[in-house]
């Protein structure tokens, strides 16, 4: 494993476990794609056209594309220049074989714990023309398969004028064919990550963001499938952009029924003026390759992020057990109230208690005081340091909810900088109840990403805080900042993404025994770019148990259960008024990081009593839920039943869940396949006194038992019976 260079056919073999990825350099110095899939030992036939004096580059499979020298599909960078021109030819000048990954400038990424164990390539394209330096990265990871790619672009013109890039994408792709179906995760808020298949049409397809964040409707992922590909066969080729900001994901069929793949930073709305021996870095994008379809797929990624993009003192910690009060609630509570959910937490079982929106400023409702950041002494007369000590000594953690990157026309911090919102000259900012009567903070200014530093900062060190839900309920509008010249206001979006990962790391590195969790009005920002600082995310402002099916089981197309935040809230449900059981609502919400969010005060003995036994149960399985292989059994998007298992590494645990949405007379006795066992084991269910051997369970199947009504499910823990 790892790369080869095959010096006399100019060839690049990069070799992971379960995958190969061969480029070549062209005679003439183009660079071209010639393979990705299944591994191969040895690549010797390299491209038809390598002898050949004239290419047809609106043919040749590329492995970064420019426009302008014969390429009429879309390119993969563009590049305005004084004269006028966009035209641009990259060929082959250099490259480089490194142990070891090197870090991005100022963006998140995955990494290498050692240097032996990553392998990284450079290739140096020039213009020679227009002075464009343009560096592939590519990586390959020794005990993942997982390859990387990112870019460097560099302005080398020998007049020192500058040059200003339009399009400066992460990755370009060529397969020799289209016969694919694309797959991508849709939706809106309280829907997100919906699975959504199509198969390849001849002309342009894909998903983006222009909001300013990755957003609720796509998220920066998609991929390619064989037809027919399912959970357990078929072959996979998917992509995955650490990105936060706005992205493009898109998929060319030309001409010839070949299609090109495309991701990186959305180039709506964007151009970047690169000065002269400046250099501009791309987000990362991190390729997977599976050959045993979907369900192979997501437990790389899986892995390969617990392991590899999360980082901080809780990457390998078992995550606590919450109750958050925000829709027990809302906005309407005093320090008394709060007291007794959290001590009610606590006789419960509850290891972290969180205080959400509202207890800051004169903040009754959302038309105020984001920005502020100052203790309201009418709900909280003592103030956020005597609250946080009479919880944390009850023996349950104290946690915040926060916004730091808004602000409120309505507040002290607008009135004395008004300008340090995203605003156009001579337009009024757009701030009403759909946005939420806030405004967007300017991050691409360096006095604003230190002062919500020093804000923040002085939050998490008044007060025993062991976890920050850092919240964001706003799309982006009016792009115009009030520092930045006319020649580079389009580059306000990604600066913002930029400065937002700045105040991150500084944050999370001078916290780091804080755990951290994003959300953006739920999973609006779920992408590797915030796992990198947040090792968990708010999945979705949709509590209810049985939308969380698609969400939950979308969401872990690519991200592990570790990182998603799932609560049982209060029934009926306060997003769609549906009723359901609590048992039910805690198998949901026990796959992922569980916790609650109602008023724990209100509930009856006997909910207390099953509460209780939830929070108890739940305690011997999450090692296996948050650090365990993940097996999907039975999709919500295919019928009425959904079930999935997930299997520690050892294959001595598991625990699985089964849902049903809608019961029927007469249904058919339907037993569940189980997945991931060691076939060789036995197993006992329900620490009861039957025993099943992993064949039995994964070959013949077991029947869900307890099934009773609409909204239905069960769980089954299976422990190996040690010799």
């Amino acid at each position: 494993m790892g790369i080869i260079y095959m010096e006399e056919q100019k060839l690049f073999h990069l070799q992971t476990s379960e995958s190969s990825y061969i480029l070549q350099v062209l005679d003439c110095g183009y660079l071209a794609h010639l393979y990705w899939g299944k591994p191969i030992k040895t690549f010797k036939t390299g491209h038809a056209l390598c002898k050949e004096s004239f290419v047809n580059l609106d043919v040749l499979p590329q492995e970064y594309s420019v426009y302008g020298t014969g390429d009429l599909r879309t390119p993969s960078v563009e590049v305005l220049q004084k004269n006028g021109s966009t035209t641009s030819e990259l060929k082959y000048s250099l490259h480089r074989i490194m142990k070891g990954k090197p870090a991005l400038s100022g963006l998140p990424a995955s990494y290498a714990e050692s240097e032996e164990e990553a392998t990284t390539l450079e290739i140096t394209l020039r213009d020679a023309v227009s002075g464009l330096e343009v560096i592939l990265a590519y990586t390959v990871f020794e005990t993942y398969p997982v390859i990387t790619r990112s870019v460097r672009l560099t302005n080398t013109r020998e007049d020192k004028q500058n040059l200003k890039l339009l399009r400066a994408l992460s990755l370009c792709i060529d397969f020799d064919t289209s016969d694919y179906e694309l797959l991508q995760l849709s939706g809106a808020w309280g829907r997100e990550k919906y699975i959504c298949r199509r198969p390849l049409v001849p002309g342009l397809q894909g998903v983006d963001s222009k909001r300013g964040f990755s957003s609720h409707q796509q998220n920066p992922f998609i991929a390619l499938l064989n037809k027919h590909t399912t959970e357990n066969q078929g072959d996979v080729y998917a992509f995955n952009l650490a990105y936060s900001g706005n992205f493009l994901a898109e998929v060319e069929v030309d001409q010839f029924l070949s299609a090109r793949v495309q991701m990186g930073i959305q180039p709506f709305d964007f151009s970047w003026s690169l000065d002269w021996n400046q250099t501009f870095q791309t987000p990362e994008v991190i390729l997977v390759f599976s050959d045993k379809g979907l369900g192979k797929m997501s437990r790389i990624y899986h892995k390969f992020y617990r392991d590899r993009l999360c980082k901080g003192t809780y990457k390998n910690l078992e995550r606590p057990i919450l109750i958050n009060n925000w829709e027990a609630t809302y906005f309407q509570f005093n320090e008394e109230k709060i007291e007794q959910i959290a001590t009610a937490g606590k006789e419960l079982g509850m290891e972290l208690f969180v205080l959400d929106d509202g207890w800051f400023g004169k903040r009754d409702s959302d038309n105020s005081s984001l920005g502020d950041w100052v203790v309201d002494k009418n709900k909280l007369p003592h103030g956020l340091d005597t609250l946080a000590g009479n919880i944390t000594s009850k023996r349950i953690r104290f946690g915040l909810w926060i916004e730091p990157e808004m602000i409120s026309p309505d507040s002290d911090l607008y009135r004395a900088h008004p300008d340090w919102c995203l605003h156009v000259p001579d337009r009024t900012p757009l701030s009403t109840p759909f946005q939420r009567n806030q405004l967007v903070l300017d991050l691409s200014r360096e006095d604003v990403c230190n002062e919500i530093i020093d804000r923040i900062s002085h939050i998490l060190t008044s007060a025993p805080i062991s976890y920050v839900k850092w919240d964001m309920n706003r799309s982006f509008s009016d792009m115009g900042s009030a520092l930045l010249p006319e020649t580079r206001q389009r580059e306000i979006t990604h600066r913002y993404m930029l400065g937002l990962y700045h105040i991150l790391d500084v944050i999370t590195t001078r916290f780091p025994d804080v755990l951290f969790e994003s959300c953006a009005s739920g999973g609006g920002r779920y992408d590797p770019g915030m796992l990198y600082y947040m090792p968990q995310t708010w999945t979705s402002d949709d509590t209810d148990a049985m939308e969380r099916l698609k969400i939950q089981y979308g969401t872990s197309l690519v991200y592990p259960a570790v990182t998603m935040g799932s609560h049982i809230s209060a029934s009926p449900n306060h997003q769609v008024g549906r009723s359901t059981s609590l048992m039910t609502r805690g198998n949901v919400a026990m796959a992922g990081n569980f916790g609650y969010e109602l008023d724990l005060t209100e509930l009856s003995d006997e909910e207390k009593a099953l509460v209780k036994e939830q929070v108890a149960f739940y305690k011997t399985i999450r090692h296996v839920i948050q650090f365990g292989n993940q097996y999907r059994l039975l999709s919500p998007f295919e019928g009425n039943d959904t079930a999935w298992i997930y299997v520690n590494e050892a294959q001595t645990e598991a625990v699985a869940f089964y849902y049903r949405v809608l019961a029927t007379p007469n249904m058919p006795h339907k037993k569940i396949r189980l997945m991931g066992l060691h076939p060789d084991y036995q197993y006992r269910v329900n620490d009861t006194g039957v025993i099943l051997g992993g064949d039995e369970l994964m070959n013949s199947g077991i029947l869900p038992e307890g099934l009773r009504g609409d909204f239905a499910s069960c769980c089954l823990k299976l422990s190996a019976i040690q010799e």
